[in-house]
Formats: structure tokens, sequence, C-alpha cells
């Protein structure tokens, strides 16, 4: 069983250990402390609470397939005649799609606007991470 001291679970949920602290106080997110005192979250019940902490997805989302929605703030637009590049910061995430520059223009996405990265893929390559400093037990 792997599990967080408080501060390797805020890094993975990207917010700070206050908040983690928080969430514990409040009886949100289970932890135990280990013989040092150190608040430890398991690592499947730190799953369950990411997983009932997701968002709804937006109002046009009932119709969609795609399960991967990252909302973030548009960084760059380069475009040329034809494509152009977005980049959107979603939280610790650099989300960068190519498309055509009319999509761009007819979305009106310009640095500072709000979007959201829709991923579908048939390829999804997934690694496994060696622990920030999560225990295996």
């Amino acid at each position: 069983m792997t599990v967080f001291r408080i501060s390797e679970a805020a890094e993975l949920l990207g917010v700070s250990t206050d908040t983690v602290r928080r969430w514990v106080d409040a009886g949100r997110l289970a932890a135990t402390r280990d013989e040092h005192g150190h608040r430890l979250v398991d690592g499947v019940e730190l799953a369950g609470f990411v997983r009932a902490q997701a968002a709804e997805p937006d109002g046009r989302a009932e119709f969609s397939s795609a399960r991967n929605r990252l909302r973030g703030i548009v960084t760059a637009v380069v475009r040329d005649t034809v494509m152009a590049q977005v980049d959107i910061q979603a939280g610790p995430f650099r989300v960068v799609s190519l498309m055509s520059r009319e999509a761009v223009d007819e979305l009106g996405l310009t640095v500072g606007s709000v979007a959201v990265a829709v991923i579908k893929s048939t390829t999804v390559v997934v690694e496994r991470a060696a622990p920030l400093r999560g225990r295996n037990s």
C-alpha cells in the first residue's frame, strides 16, 4: 500500500499543504499518523478523494465520449496563415494544441481567455512515475 505525507499529497493535487490539512481537519480526506506524528494519506483514499472532487462536465459535454477535460487559461497563441498553436495552462499541466487558425478565430481564443482542453485519444501512454517520497508497504 502506498501512503503519502501531507506535503506529497499537496504536490500531487497541485494545492498547498495548508489546503490538504484543512481537508483532513474537516473530515473530507482521511489521514492517519505515523510513529513520528506525521499525517499520512493512503494512496487509495487519495485517489478516491480526487475522483470525488472531479468537476462535473459543462453542459455541452453531455453528448461527448471524451472524459479528459482540463480547464485552464490560454497562455500563448501563435498563428500563421492556416494553422495555430494554442498553449493552455491547466493547473500544473501545460497543454499544447495545434488547430486551424479558423478554429482559433471562431473560438475567440486569446492570451488570458479561459478554455477547456478536451483530450480523446485511442493511444495513451502511461508511465509509472517514481514516488515523490511516498512509501510502499
